[in-house]
């Protein structure tokens, strides 16, 4: 069992990271849409459609062929 000492101190330890954490989280700007940020990040259009049609294609692989047949 801990003594009353070391118990205290793990408690102001403990509400010490947690009033950090409040104040991280104050102070993160939440007004920006998280939409705003991504638009014009993709300068590249044509590799991320390539990106996108990789990642169909790999999904596409797991999926029995009947499954696959009758989507086309």
């Amino acid at each position: 069992m801990l003594d009353e000492t070391t118990l205290e101190q793990r408690l102001v330890t403990l509400e010490q990271a947690v009033s950090d954490l409040q104040r991280k989280f104050e102070s993160k700007s939440t007004s920006e849409n998280w939409l705003e940020k991504l638009v014009g990040s993709i300068s590249d259009e044509a590799a991320f459609l390539e990106a996108l049609e990789y990642g169909r294609t790999f999904r596409q692989a797991d999926k029995p062929t009947d499954e696959v047949d009758g989507q086309l």
